[in-house]
């Protein structure tokens, strides 16, 4: 993998396909930064969603990718690590790039990912931490003016261009690898919240004098964890934290970790 990003700009066009982007991204913060990382390598945007069904194929025929995904609480996403280990059998001898994508702080965010994917025989190749919008809609902790977030997504921009050009001169970036990441992740917040990342949840909350049972959430659940029944949406115990529900629903009448909507939020808005 090295080898093919180490070459030159005029050899591009010859190799600008080999790289496949896969993502996991509930507000769309992480798909961005995988298709600005493709780019800034000079490929025309080729990531595919782990909800495609067309993506277990691109990632058997391809030996160079990167892996994209939001840090929950210094963790991988649930339904990621399921992935991971379902397709166990297609991670042996893939070149693996890891970006975290975050709203504060992952410590090893990219490297627990890393560690698991090793299991199956992986080569990882570099880990990225992007420091992305706050993502979580119903709570205040991380909220920030939509200025602050505009600059925010401009150094995640920055910070990927400069990273892909470390990785062209043989020097891709090493954030979340290694045992100092580790204990960072380990302590700063994966020990004390590991329960919250184990299992699907089934905290996730919908007003019913709210809801108008449109039906949006229903569609845009990655788990299939909501339908619409009687004209009201009801959610089951397989929700993967993912926010993208909360993110769009029309009427503000779904939760998850709050009481209450403060901010919907798409990573649209900012760019």
């Amino acid at each position: 993998m090295l080898y093919l990003w180490q070459k030159t700009n005029q050899q591009t066009e010859s190799w600008r396909y080999v790289m496949t982007g896969i993502y996991f991204s509930g507000t769309g913060n992480t798909k961005f930064c995988v298709d600005t990382f493709l780019k800034e390598y000079g490929y025309s945007t080729n990531s595919f969603s782990i909800e495609d069904n067309e993506t277990l194929g691109r990632i058997e025929n391809e030996n160079e990718i990167v892996i994209g995904y939001p840090v929950q609480y210094s963790n991988i996403p649930k339904i990621v690590k399921d992935y991971i280990i379902y397709n166990r059998h297609i991670w042996k001898g893939k070149s693996i790039f890891i970006i975290a994508t975050m709203g504060l702080f992952s410590g090893d965010g990219a490297g627990i990912l890393a560690r698991l994917l090793k299991n199956y025989g992986a080569i990882i190749v570099g880990g990225l931490h992007l420091k992305m919008p706050d993502s979580i809609c119903d709570e205040k902790a991380l909220k920030r003016s939509f200025e602050e977030n505009k600059k925010i997504v401009m150094k995640a921009e920055e910070k990927i261009c400069k990273s892909v050009c470390n990785i062209k001169n043989g020097k891709p970036p090493q954030e979340g690898l290694g045992i100092v990441y580790h204990f960072a992740g380990l302590f700063g917040q994966r020990l004390y919240f590991f329960w919250k990342t184990q299992k699907y949840t089934d905290k996730l909350k919908i007003n019913t004098i709210k809801c108008i049972g449109c039906g949006l959430c229903e569609k845009l659940c990655p788990m299939g964890n909501i339908a619409v029944k009687n004209g009201i949406a009801a959610s089951s115990d397989k929700c993967t934290m993912c926010y993208r529900c909360i993110s769009k629903c029309p009427t503000q009448a779904i939760t998850l970790l709050g009481k209450k909507v403060i901010e919907q939020n798409d990573v649209s808005k900012y760019l």
